[in-house]
Parts: C-alpha cells; structure tokens; sequence
C-alpha cells in the first residue's frame, strides 16, 4: 500500500477541518511568538503568496487599489515548527505497518495543519546524525513538497543519536519554535541530552514514542538468534516465560522513565503504537497536549 494514497489524503484533509472545529482554531499554526503589549495592534502589509489564507486579506486596499496584501500585527510573527523524523533502522519494525511509516504518517499530518495556518516548517531526517532536510517551507501549496519529501526518506544503517541530530538543528536555526521527535527513542547514549539541548535552547520540544505492540509484548518462546537492527549484532538466546518477564520489566521501566522525564519538564508526550491510525493518533496528542491544540 502506498504511503499517501488517495485514502490518506482524503482524511488529511478532513483532519485539518476537524482540528479546527474541536479546537477553534488554536492550533499549532496558531500558538504565534508573541512581542509585549496588549491586545492585537495592526502593523503593516505583506505581499499574497499562493496558500496564504484570505482572511487576512486587506480588501479595503485591492478595492482601492487592486493588490493583494495581507495584514500583519504587532503581536503576531510566523510560527516555526520542525519536525524530526527517526530514519535509523530499528524504525522499520512492525507489520503490516512499520514504525517508521507512522513516524511519517504522522510526521505529515502534524505539518499539514501547519501548513494550513500559515506556519513555517521543516522537516528534518535523523539516525546517527541529521541525515536529510525539507527546508523552511509555507503554505498549503507546499503540501505536496512535503509528502514528496517524507516518501522518500528511507531508514539507513548507524545508531540514533538524537544529542547529534539536536545539535545540528540548533546550530542551523536561530528561529525558535516547537520541534516535535518523531522515533521509537533507542538511543544507545539516551534521549535526554538531545531533548535537554532542545530545552535549553527554547526549542519547546514534544515527543512522540512511536512503538510496534510486539516490542511492548512480544510473542515468542524458544531458541532464537536476536540481531540488533542498528548495530548487527546478533545474540542466540533461550526465550522462557521468566525471560520474557524480566524484559517487560525492563521495557516498562524504560517507558516509566519517559513519562517521568517528560512530565518533569512539562514536555508534551504521546505514545503513538504503529497499529493505530494516523489520525486517532493525532486528534488524541491535541486534546491531551498543549503542543497542538
């Protein structure tokens, strides 16, 4: 099955018109920088660009005078959002729907909205380092840049390391905004410190814990050869009841730790199984974080 069917995109679009509606419109296009003053003061004009939104249009001028100008305000300025999307290897567990599918089933949804509200995004490729990038974009006439660009990421060889991906992203932008991680957080060093440069420097980082239900419950008992997905490294071991046990203890602890990192710095988290629906997915992160809602 194709990543963005016709399927897809139908319920993309729907999705942006739901979100709206639920929301009144205070999405994640719409959480602007906001300068100091009170209430909105106009400031100036910008030229239309195709995808912009009419509403803010300045029909008193194209009556006058014929040019399409849209209105800007003291308190408003574009909001950048970047999206980081896991590329290393382990993302391509799961069936019949890979984790790193719905990374960028997601990954598209999330900038979509954007897109539709007027926001800047890039989307960034990252394993063992930031390996791709969809520069700065705006618009929904970029919509098809966008899934263009997410369909042809491709998972690659080398650990994660999200401190290096983190450290590249902030060396390259000085515009803050959110950056939402997209990946299954099987970094061998850790998540924290790439999440914790992301703090420090005012990125509003939010997570989404992207997981396959057999990496959280798996189903297998015997002789196997385990093989690391990211390092090759392979391991014959006997699986028994009790083993099976003290991995669920183990996965569980790792999860634990990621709740209570990202509840201890007010980080917004999602657990997004790779089995669920894109959209479900999606709708349940807004109502239950204040990343995008």
């Amino acid at each position: 099955m194709a990543l963005f069917d016709t399927d897809f995109l139908s319920r993309l679009e729907y999705l942006s018109i739901v979100s709206k509606r639920v929301f009144s419109g205070r999405l994640i296009a719409q959480r602007r920088a906001r300068q100091s003053g009170s209430g909105i003061e106009f400031s100036d004009h910008r030229e239309y660009t195709i995808g912009d939104d009419f509403r803010y249009l300045d029909w008193h001028v194209y009556a006058r005078h014929e040019e399409l100008l849209l209105k800007r305000f003291h308190e408003e300025q574009d909001l950048h959002v970047y999206v980081l999307v896991d590329c290393s290897r382990s993302m391509g567990f799961g069936r019949p729907v890979s984790k790193f599918d719905q990374a960028r089933r997601l990954a598209a949804a999330l900038a979509y909205i954007a897109l539709a509200d007027l926001d800047r995004v890039s989307v960034l490729g990252f394993a063992d380092g930031l390996v791709r990038e969809l520069p700065m974009m705006r618009g929904k006439n970029r919509a098809l840049s966008l899934l263009n660009f997410l369909d042809s990421l491709e998972t690659r060889p080398g650990t994660t390391n999200l401190l290096a991906a983190s450290r590249r992203l902030v060396e390259r932008n000085s515009r803050r905004g959110p950056a939402i991680v997209l990946s299954d957080l099987y970094d061998p060093a850790g998540y924290r410190q790439g999440l914790d440069l992301l703090r420090y420097h005012r990125f509003e980082p939010a997570v989404i814990h992207v997981y396959d239900p057999g990496e959280q419950e798996p189903d297998v008992l015997g002789d196997v050869e385990f093989i690391d997905a990211e390092s090759d490294e392979g391991r014959k071991v006997t699986v028994t009841e009790s083993s099976l046990a003290r991995y669920r203890r183990v996965y569980g602890r790792f999860v634990e730790g990621l709740v209570g990192y990202c509840r201890g710095h007010g980080l917004s988290l999602t657990r997004a199984a790779d089995d669920v629906a894109f959209d479900t997915v999606v709708l349940r992160m807004m109502r239950a974080t204040e990343v995008v809602r």
